[in-house]
């Protein structure tokens, strides 16, 4: 007895109507800011790996995730300094960038 057919679902992606989809992302645009565990993961991420020569992907962010939890306030604290200062370049950035895109789409 041959196997009845399926109905076939339709997906978002497969719909292809534009349903769902995104804008696209301006390559000009400001990039974010990286967060204190963002900073700390690229200072130790090296020191890390050598310490544990062959160690997998993977167990590089599991160990800087551990060590970072380990960090107290103390030792945090340059981290969060370099992250709020990103946040503002990253804030005064993004002022700038929608001040002079509002500036081209009222001249076109």
């Amino acid at each position: 007895m041959p196997k009845a057919d399926k109905p076939v679902r339709k997906t978002k992606a497969s719909t292809r109507d534009g349903a769902g989809s995104r804008k696209k992302k301006d390559p000009n645009a400001p990039k974010r800011g990286l967060s204190a565990y963002m900073f700390f993961a690229n200072d130790t991420r090296e020191k890390v790996r050598e310490e544990n020569p062959g160690i997998a992907f993977g167990q590089v962010g599991k160990m800087l995730g551990e060590k970072w939890k380990a960090l107290s306030p103390k030792e945090r604290k340059p981290y969060e300094d370099k992250a709020a200062a990103d946040k503002k370049r990253y804030e005064d950035e993004k002022a700038a960038y929608q001040a002079g895109g509002d500036e081209e789409e009222e001249s076109s």
